[in-house]
């Protein structure tokens, strides 16, 4: 993701207009006065992490001294939090860097014991974080209420993870209510009649620590999450675009089901109607295409 712009003469302005000197500066920011001189002079740049304190000293907004365009990522979030990478550790309670570095890079999603960490630390949701991580992976997904990229597309479906830990994350997001692994583990054995899930196996899964599963997995998987299996393994995107927009569709529904229906102007009978095409279109969105068709 771009990071923020950098502009040593916008600094020295902002500076001169605080009506402060560079040794003032330093002392807040915990660097130097010679490094000071260097930033304004366009010598050397500072690292992301310290631009909120560098604002914060000569008494600007951090997005009109430093403006980012696009959508901000892991490191991002992390940068403008005020933490070096380094700092991290003591934030996810590990003795490395290591979780939030694989995340950043776009190699292994966290673990979701660190993701209310974090996002307390960083001052935003769960939901942003993982936005933000969906974006360290390379799916620039937009922020609610957003318009998407691309035309014709809801923000829901504009952007569909590719690996088997991003969709889990996607169809998770989109649930009425958080579900821990357990449950769903539960929920899965439940509907396929077998023990195929357990918590362990779940997280593994969600977090990327495993990547490929076995069809039974999957299926349980995909039970438990309130979709089909293809949305996990068909390998073709307009398929698990369908699905996805199926998935979004039936969970708007149940939320104005939930708040009686004829608040949103439905009828019961209108309900019971939409109800009735979202299940058609889950059936004909795994239903086997026939050859001779």
């Amino acid at each position: 993701m771009p990071a923020r712009l950098f502009d040593a003469q916008a600094l020295l302005l902002a500076r001169r207009e605080a009506d402060r000197k560079q040794s003032e500066v330093g002392e807040y920011v915990g660097v130097s006065p010679a490094r000071v001189s260097a930033w304004e002079t366009g010598r050397a740049v500072p690292d992301p992490e310290k631009l909120p304190r560098l604002a914060a000293a000569v008494r600007r907004d951090l997005d009109e001294l430093f403006p980012r365009k696009g959508r901000p990522d892991l490191a991002d979030l992390r940068a403008d939090a005020g933490y070096s990478q380094t700092a991290t550790r003591d934030l996810t309670g590990t003795r490395t860097p290591g979780p939030v570095a694989a995340a950043e890079n776009g190699q292994r999603r966290l673990s979701r014991e660190y993701e209310q960490r974090l996002a307390d630390a960083y001052g935003v949701s769960v939901d942003a974080l993982r936005r933000a991580q969906e974006r360290s992976f390379g799916h620039d997904v937009p922020e609610p209420g957003e318009s998407s990229s691309a035309e014709g597309v809801s923000d829901d479906t504009a952007v569909l993870p590719a690996t088997l830990a991003g969709k889990i994350t996607y169809l998770l997001d989109r649930l009425p209510a958080p579900i821990p692994d357990a449950t769903l583990a539960a929920r899965g054995n439940g509907l396929v009649g077998a023990e195929v899930l357990t918590a362990d196996l779940v997280r593994d899964l969600r977090t990327g620590a495993v990547a490929n599963a076995s069809d039974d997995v999957l299926r349980a998987l995909a039970g438990a999450l309130d979709t089909t299996p293809l949305m996990f393994k068909s390998g073709d995107a307009g398929v698990e675009r369908v699905i996805a927009e199926t998935l979004v569709l039936s969970n708007q529904v149940a939320a104005i089901a939930a708040r009686g229906g004829a608040e949103a102007g439905l009828s019961a009978e209108l309900l019971a109607f939409i109800n009735k095409e979202v299940s058609k279109a889950r059936t004909e969105a795994i239903a086997p295409r026939d050859p001779r068709a």
